[in-house]
């Protein structure tokens, strides 16, 4: 529940098993969560626990963007250390400092520290031994990156991580001098679906606030708390005696404050109490109950909070199969000021890296029925969404689909083409029999850290490889998907306000 120690390569058995002769690899989703970092908030100062932590040796490294000359011709980068200033004794500014009185390598609140950078490094080494080196998927060198889809959420930490494991996966050595600058996708937080996005989905904070209070109502009184109460009440604030699920700070902020210090160095360690074996996997269950119950029970739960995710992850997969641009293409390729086709003559994306968080690993694998028995996802967690096509099934996706037009694309006109674009977020009980047709002979595994993973309704007959229920088929798996992805998210987010938050019976996930 704190940092992935991750397993070693595949042997060759366990590639031909994985990735089976008869199946061609097309499109690797890779979704990961960010490294480690200091903790969002600081807490439990009354145990000496320092406030700033000298984990961040990038400070002093940091640069910027500047324009060299008012008619806007000249740019340049700007190199520069950070030092953080804070209050004083007496309400003056001074320098935050470290345990050790370090000032060069303090660490913002939440910020992604050396071992962060570390690990998700470290991520992009082991995609390239996998894709690179064992399977042969990805190219060993490149010259441009435009059939990469890099895409981070707007906290830093996120797109500090993406950029990592892209070096990771692709250090200087392997790209060309002329090696034009990656396109790395970002959104305003109000457009933000790559994490549940509470802060900007109304119904979905509703529905989180009624689960988190179901968790609270259970467990605030129960065996498990008062143990937990037990170990380290001594330490909280006078304000909020009682450790609980909605104490201050809450259960899931010692959990955060907990995971940080066991993942970094002994100059910021809690007391041992904080970190008793049977205290802190009470502590998982219960958090992982708060955050993630909802997507293991209710279909609305999972469409506001990670459905338009989900399907932009089908729609990635057929945009790959009708090679219409429409799996990320558009976003990332063409030369300045253009859209379409790669740099490098790129027809479509091969690999995709979103740099996100745990509770968007958590809440995929739960929305899928996938996340059974598994503990809170570990720093530098990943998911890999891979698409196959049986080369033995003929289809009629090999031929291009006409591209939907530039102004489309960029809003000016809601014109609808004649491509895959019309059926991307169609459910699949609407699609005609030619585009069920072209999803034939494709399947869809998932990989939760190394791990294929198995989703409840591919294991129905007929909905996976024969003798691999890990094998889902595509249609099978969209269709899954389809029952929680919305049609329009901000207008799904705008519903059913304050209107029950529970379903009158559970919503089985991965069905």
């Amino acid at each position: 529940m704190t940092t992935l120690v991750p397993r070693g390569p595949y042997s060759n058995e366990e590639l031909r098993r994985l990735y089976p002769a008869n199946l061609k690899l097309q499109l690797v989703q890779i979704l990961l969560r960010h490294g480690e970092r200091s903790p969002v908030s600081a807490r439990f100062q009354n145990t000496g626990l320092a406030p700033y932590w000298p984990y961040c040796s990038a400070a002093k490294r940091f640069s910027s963007v500047v324009m060299t000359k008012t008619d806007w011709s000249t740019w340049n980068e700007l190199q520069w250390r950070r030092r953080v200033e804070t209050f004083g004794d007496d309400d003056r500014p001074v320098l935050a400092a470290g345990p050790g009185g370090e000032v060069d390598t303090v660490c913002q609140l939440g910020e992604l520290t050396d071992k962060g950078r570390e690990t998700t490094l470290s991520l992009g080494e082991r995609l390239r031994h996998l894709y690179v080196n064992q399977l042969e998927f990805m190219p060993k060198i490149i010259s441009d990156a435009d059939m990469i889809y890099l895409r981070a959420t707007p906290m830093p930490r996120a797109l500090d991580s993406v950029q990592q494991s892209f070096i990771g996966m692709y250090p200087a050595s392997t790209r060309t001098a002329s090696f034009p600058p990656p396109t790395i996708i970002t959104r305003a937080p109000t457009d933000e679906t790559l994490f549940p996005n509470e802060h900007n989905c109304r119904r979905f904070s509703q529905l989180a606030r009624a689960f988190a209070q179901r968790t609270a109502d259970r467990w605030n009184d129960s065996k498990d708390m008062d143990y937990l109460n037990s170990l380290i009440s001594k330490w909280m604030p006078e304000s909020s005696p009682r450790v609980a699920v909605d104490s201050h700070p809450r259960l899931s902020g010692i959990m955060d404050t907990v995971n940080s210090t066991l993942a970094h160095g002994p100059k910021t360690r809690l007391p041992s109490a904080f970190y008793d074996t049977k205290g802190r996997e009470i502590i998982d269950k219960i958090g992982s109950e708060e955050w993630f119950s909802g997507y293991k029970e209710s279909q609305e739960y999972r469409k506001v909070g990670i459905g338009a995710l989900v399907g932009d992850i089908v729609t990635r997969m057929v945009g790959n199969i009708d090679r219409s641009g429409n799996d990320g293409l558009r976003e990332v390729a063409g030369v300045d000021g253009d859209l379409g086709k790669g740099r490098g003559g790129e027809s479509g994306i091969k690999l995709t890296m979103s740099g996100c968080h745990d509770t968007t690993l958590a809440a995929i694998l739960s929305s899928l029925g996938a996340f059974e028995g598994e503990e809170w996802p570990p720093y530098t967690s990943h998911i890999a969404v891979e698409l196959f096509k049986d080369d033995s099934v003929k289809t009629d996706s090999a031929t291009p689909a006409e591209p939907a037009p530039r102004q489309s694309f960029l809003g000016s006109s809601r014109k609808k083409t004649k491509s895959a674009s019309l059926m991307m977020r169609k459910p699949t009980q609407e699609l005609t029999a030619e585009e069920k047709a072209k999803l034939q002979g494709h399947y869809v595994r998932l990989r939760y850290n190394d791990r294929p993973v198995t989703i409840p309704g591919c294991q129905l007959p007929g909905n996976h490889m024969n003798g691999d229920e890990t094998f889902c088929t595509l249609q099978a798996f969209k269709a899954i998907a389809d029952k929680f992805t919305p049609r329009i998210w901000t207008d799904a987010c705008a519903e059913r306000l304050g209107q029950p938050a529970f379903p009158v019976s559970p919503e089985l996930a991965g069905f």
